[in-house]
């Protein structure tokens, strides 16, 4: 009996990249649902830290990567959501210690679709409950991710990593720069020094506990003092009804 098959390809297609990932062994704590949110006031949702850094981490050691996990289990644990830009690297390393503390993580791509995701970007679908495909490449995946975010984490990275660096800084966002043996932390420290545009919506840490400490201490103020849209009584809407401070 002859046995026809077809022939096979010489790389997986994203169909077989779809197969391979669902026969993935998946830990307990990555499908469970979160135990914590970290509810800012007034009804304006839960915290959500955005972790920048580089998407290829082979020159910044083995420290980034555990920097990066354990910066995403604090971001869990003290009931964030971690946003990065649905890349590999360090924000990888950074959503899989969130999922490792049962988080809920948010990727944000630079393409238009899962199939574009995959087979165009190579970039991953792990680690991430939500991806949203922006379509927009990485200059407007960035523009967007760091905008999504309340507060941001730069860690060890490449001209992608300071690109949104620079979008978070003329946002204001709240913002921890990650301290250690790389040279994104000194760099950026100059960039700031040279900017002569002083602020205090960031800081340098090398403690991932206490940096995901002081960035949600800084957004629930934030958002206390600063009423985004309207002041109706009612709480905060966009309808202007009864309104008594407009921004």
């Amino acid at each position: 009996m002859t046995v026809l098959s077809a022939p096979l390809s010489a790389e997986p297609n994203f169909f077989d990249t779809l197969y391979a990932m669902a026969k993935k062994i998946i830990p307990p704590n990555h499908a469970k649902v979160p135990k914590n949110f970290c509810r800012l006031p007034d009804g304006y949702g839960v915290v959500k830290i955005g972790v920048s850094g580089a998407a290829e981490t082979g020159y910044t050691g083995l420290e980034a990567y555990e920097k990066a996990k354990e910066l995403g289990r604090e971001i869990a644990r003290q009931g964030a959501i971690i946003t990065t830009g649905a890349t590999t690297g360090f924000p990888m390393y950074a959503a899989m210690g969130a999922k490792d503390e049962c988080g809920f993580s948010v990727g944000l791509s630079p393409a238009a679709t899962e199939r574009e995701h995959v087979e165009t970007y190579k970039l991953p679908l792990d680690y991430m409950d939500i991806v949203i495909y922006t379509g927009f490449g990485y200059a407007g995946r960035d523009l967007l991710f760091m905008r999504s975010s309340d507060a941001v984490i730069i860690g060890p990275g490449r001209i992608g990593t300071y690109n949104e660096f620079s979008v978070a800084f003329e946002d204001r966002r709240p913002m921890g720069i990650l301290e250690g043996p790389w040279q994104t932390d000194k760099i950026l420290r100059s960039i700031i020094e040279s900017s002569h545009r002083p602020t205090d919506r960031i800081f340098f840490d090398s403690d991932p506990k206490a940096m995901v400490e002081r960035l949600i201490q800084m957004v629930q103020k934030e958002r206390e003092e600063t009423n985004l849209v309207y002041n109706n009584h009612d709480g905060w809407s966009g309808t202007g009804k009864g309104d008594e401070v407009i921004f």
